[in-house]
């Protein structure tokens, strides 16, 4: 399984927080910073499934 890179994590970290800026701003920032490394997470869980998913159908 690949992972994003730190500096591109970081960056899409930046761009979620921006997106979710109204949403997220009445947290903590150890919260914010726990639910946008989650998010990360859970986005490149799922690339990796579905990618790894497109391997075998094209196989």
């Amino acid at each position: 399984m690949k992972q994003i890179a730190d500096k591109d994590r970081k960056e899409l970290e930046a761009k979620l927080a921006d997106v979710f800026d109204e949403e997220i701003n009445n947290l903590s920032t150890e919260l914010r910073e726990i639910l946008l490394d989650d998010m990360v997470t859970a986005f490149e869980n799922r690339l990796n499934v579905l990618n790894k998913a497109a391997r075998k159908t094209a196989n």
